[in-house]
């Protein structure tokens, strides 16, 4: 017996312990199919804390709910919450009285004698003692759903982070490109008159601004912000407030009292003299009250940090939206960059191909030159001497060879600011990246 594995589940939402003998190797579903019979919370909405707060792993067997070296009835306790509900409407009824004990509650005048008085009023003590033992129960799963919460809380700050992340970093490629596209642009069409050109490129360089403008969209996460913020003041305020930190002094002080009496009455003689029960009457209904006090506003400040973890368990897929949205514009801003820079190389590459061809030309044109001066040797090889300068061009071939020098230089310097611009901007992408 003492070997036994049993689990003591407190359910929240009806204030009721509920104890179960686990079966060798047996499987946290089995034991929900067990405590959806006994409760009527399905399954899917049974939400089982431990008092860290941490919610018990379906993957592992049922004994996990049972920690090792752990003795006694009240020694752990596995707490359970209905995910279908937000709000809980507590404070419920009190664990009822006994019959003696409610004896003395309908008329606390009676006279009783001693000895018997000693007995019913050992089922008072016992009865204070489990009001305030009932609250500390309650008080425990409360502190473990708040537990629960700010482990979720942690969670949606580091997605949080990390998309606010993202979205600076898709932000600056975003502005490194707009501009880049920009001067690559205003530098195209100022050449486009005298240079290369090509309406297809300028077309995909202008669709391309375009849904940069569009991926702009994704770095907007202001709306996600401004709700998480909002969400991280309320949880704040609900970790300050009274209501999270035990209040059952009163209780405690009710109880002490209690025994206190009784202590009294055990060291009175057990002599023919009788007496009432009025002043453990008295303890007992402030200790009710002060339970129904307690519970409210245990069970008001439960709702609320409840209320916050399902804002939490909402927004959690917003972001994984959000993120995923900026990876998406993240990709289509690097490729559209590559692409772009691909082609400027390729301008670059028919640029080099068009200045070879010039140069051909104009060495087909020295060639054509030195014709006259073939023509000078014969003729001095044959006797006449012509004028030294009748051996030079033509003033027409020579201003062609001037024009053909003049425009390669032109050529050569454009390409060079471009392939000095491309380099530049491939630089830069690479710091960025």
């Amino acid at each position: 017996v003492l070997f036994l594995q049993i689990v003591h589940i407190l359910s929240m939402t009806s204030a009721k312990i509920i104890s179960f003998l686990l079966h060798p190797e047996e499987s946290l579903h089995s034991l929900q199919i067990r405590i959806e019979f006994e409760t009527g919370i399905n399954t899917g909405n049974q939400e089982l804390l431990l008092e860290t707060g941490i919610c018990l792993d379906p993957r592992k067997p049922a004994s996990q709910c049972v920690i090792d070296g752990v003795r006694g009835w009240d020694s752990y306790m596995v707490y359970l919450f209905d995910k279908s509900k937000i709000v809980y409407e507590g404070p419920f009824a009190s664990r009822s009285l006994s019959d003696c004990v409610n004896y003395i509650v309908q008329d606390s005048k009676i006279q009783l004698p001693i000895p018997q008085l000693r007995k019913v009023w050992a089922e008072a003590v016992h009865y204070v003692i489990g009001l305030k033992e009932d609250y500390s129960r309650l008080f425990q799963g409360q502190r473990a759903a708040m537990l629960s919460l700010l482990r979720y809380n942690a969670n949606l700050i580091k997605m949080k982070n990390n998309m606010v992340s993202a979205s600076q970093q898709l932000k600056a490629k975003l502005e490194f490109f707009r501009q880049s596209i920009r001067l690559d642009l205003e530098r195209y069409s100022d050449q486009m008159a005298y240079g290369i050109s090509s309406e297809k490129m300028l077309k995909a360089w202008k669709e391309m601004q375009e849904k940069a403008s569009q991926c702009a969209q994704a770095e907007d996460i202001g709306y996600l912000d401004e709700q998480i913020m909002a969400l991280h003041t309320e949880i704040v305020e609900l970790q300050k407030s009274p209501y999270a930190r035990r209040q059952g002094e009163v209780m405690e002080t009710l109880e002490q009292r209690a025994i206190d009496l009784y202590k009294q009455l055990k060291t009175r003689p057990p002599d023919h003299a009788y007496s009432d029960s009025t002043d453990m009457v008295k303890i007992i209904v402030q200790t009710v009250q002060s339970q129904d006090r307690v519970l409210k506003e245990l069970f008001g400040h439960l709702s609320k940090l409840l209320g916050c973890k399902q804002k939490i368990i909402d927004l959690l897929p917003k972001i994984e939206v959000a993120l995923n949205n900026i990876k998406e514009a993240d990709n289509s801003v690097m490729q559209m960059q590559g692409k772009r820079q691909r082609e400027i190389w390729h301008l670059l590459k028919i640029a080099c191909t068009q200045s070879s061809s010039r140069s051909l030309v104009s060495s087909s044109l020295e060639g054509t030159t030195s014709t006259p001066a073939v023509t000078w040797l014969q003729q001095s090889s044959s006797g006449t001497i012509p004028h030294p300068l009748s051996s030079m061009a033509t003033p027409e071939n020579r201003e062609n060879f001037v024009h053909v020098i003049e425009e390669n230089l032109n050529y050569l310097e454009l390409f060079s600011s471009i392939l000095q611009e491309a380099r530049q901007e491939q630089n830069n992408s690479m710091m960025v990246s």
